[in-house]
């Protein structure tokens, strides 16, 4: 059997992912434990930032860093489709 090109790797891979999420009936169960383990660590950076804080403030804190994390998640991917493109951002005119 010849090795696959990288498309040909991704294809498989895609393929076997769908196949794996149809095969399960409910996603939400499926994800808990790395959903959890994801909130137990934005709530525990909020902890370690305000040591002194409420149950209430811990959230609200640790709702803010898992949103800064996804945004620099996105500004990240968005810089690397500008790169890869060759494209550079947009200036204001002066």
């Amino acid at each position: 059997m010849e090795p696959l090109n990288p498309e040909q790797r991704s294809l498989r891979a895609r393929l076997a992912a769908q196949t794996s999420w149809a095969n399960t009936l409910d996603p939400t169960s499926r994800t808990a434990k790395a959903r959890a383990a994801a909130n137990g660590r934005f709530e525990q950076q909020a902890r370690e930032l305000h040591p002194t804080a409420t149950d209430e403030q811990i959230a609200r804190v640790a709702k803010h860093l898992k949103s800064a994390h996804f945004s620099r998640l996105a500004l990240a991917s968005a810089k690397a489709r500008r790169a890869k493109s060759g494209s550079r951002p947009a200036t204001a005119a002066a």
